[in-house]
């Protein structure tokens, strides 16, 4: 197969749908989802499972989501797998059309699903030969289009694409977080009985709502947890004010930095408190951050379910769910703070602790959701801590 890039602005016969790069690179395609378009980043995620997770994970706003896995529809989906009530991707990308749902658990078409939430989609493209440009030239900026009548104005979507400024920079956690506090009792999903209730908690967590999925605060409340969810740009005295027994930083879309401009100041100060604290991805990312490091943009990012991880204080190696495109510099972190875990994909940071606090992070999502639950330890680890103080 070629690895020259499809350029032609000439619609192909029957084509309905174009994925237009910001260089002038034109997919084209039959549309799914609803009718219009939408920019933002395009990113691959290799996941067998979950696409109706994916696409709800508030973590992937701004992004187009290329799907490498071919058979996306096989279980349709349901009111119970979803991560956010408004899905913040811009769209997928797929190989083959929707694929008929043949699962007990369905309630609606998956393309039924994307037009109800307004997202647009593309199927037909070699999704293999995307993920092989953005590899090797990084995550592009694209247009995706849904056009019924077959009828585009290239040059405009491509000038649309090539005038996004990019993640890098953007503060999109202030446009996924909660609005108001609220309290969270939900426990995670049993076959059967669907999900349960958290009637008798041993702790209050306050968990920050950075773009926070939901299952991170099923997790917490199967473990004993009465979670009070607060906004991303809680302040400290909002934060310990509802007296917690322990702080928990959640996932959330965008540039760390960039919301670490309100966010950091924050985490400052409910790290003198001494309460146990626990971060996940952009939760990590801004504790590190406010503990003195560094973060960065990373060339494609780490998007799936299948990624190794080890725990550099077991030595144990755990698969992992992932998705982030930003990272922690591991050179800068302060000789107070700990690596404690790595990819063996490409050996980036994917964990820390404080050597004299009950404080650490990770990069990868342990709740899954989609993926394997190899690290629900960490949550189980999070409430030691609780516990020992």
């Amino acid at each position: 197969m070629s690895d020259s890039m499809p350029r032609s602005q000439t619609p192909p016969e029957n084509a309905t749908a174009a994925l237009v790069l910001g260089d002038g690179t034109v997919f084209w395609g039959q549309g799914v989802g609803a009718e219009g378009s939408a920019v933002g980043e395009v990113c691959f995620n290799t996941s067998l499972t979950g696409y109706q997770e994916i696409m709800t994970d508030p973590s992937y706003a701004g992004q187009i989501i290329t799907f490498t896995f071919p058979h996306i529809g096989n279980v349709g989906t349901n009111d119970e797998d979803i991560e956010t009530t408004t899905p913040a991707a811009r769209g997928c990308v797929l190989r083959a059309d929707i694929t008929d749902p043949a699962n007990w658990r369905s309630v609606r078409h998956y393309d039924e699903w994307l037009r109800s939430n307004g997202l647009s989609g593309i199927a037909g493209v070699d999704t293999r030969q995307l993920t092989r440009r953005i590899r090797d030239l990084g995550a592009p900026h694209a247009t995706i289009c849904n056009a019924p009548d077959g009828q585009f104005d290239i040059p405009a979507l491509q000038a649309q694409a090539a005038d996004w400024p990019g993640l890098e920079g953007m503060d999109l956690a202030k446009d996924v977080s909660c609005r108001q506090t609220y309290t969270w009792d939900e426990t995670n999903w049993v076959l059967g009985q669907g999900y349960g209730k958290q009637t008798d908690p041993k702790f209050q967590v306050v968990a920050v709502d950075f773009g926070a999925k939901r299952n991170i605060l099923r997790c917490l409340a199967s473990l004993g947890c009465k979670v009070t969810v607060v906004s991303a740009n809680a302040t400290a005295e909002d934060v310990l004010g509802h007296k917690p027994d322990g702080i928990f930083l959640s996932n959330g879309p965008g540039d760390p930095a960039a919301t670490g401009e309100y966010a950091v100041p924050m985490i400052k100060s409910v790290l003198e408190s001494g309460l146990p604290i626990f971060g996940i991805c952009l939760g990590h990312q801004m504790l590190a951050l406010a503990l003195g490091a560094t973060t960065e943009k990373m060339h494609h990012g780490h998007r799936g379910a299948n990624h190794p991880v080890k725990d550099l204080e077991t030595g144990k190696v755990e698969i992992t769910s992932q998705n982030h495109g930003f990272v922690v510099v591991p050179d800068s972190l302060p000789d107070n703070v700990e690596m404690t875990h790595v990819s063996l994909f490409d050996g980036t940071l994917e964990g820390i602790a404080l050597r004299d606090r009950p404080v650490f992070s990770v990069q990868h999502h342990p709740e899954a959701s989609p993926g394997p639950q190899d690290s629900h330890y960490l949550f189980d680890r999070f409430i030691g801590l609780m516990e020992s103080r």
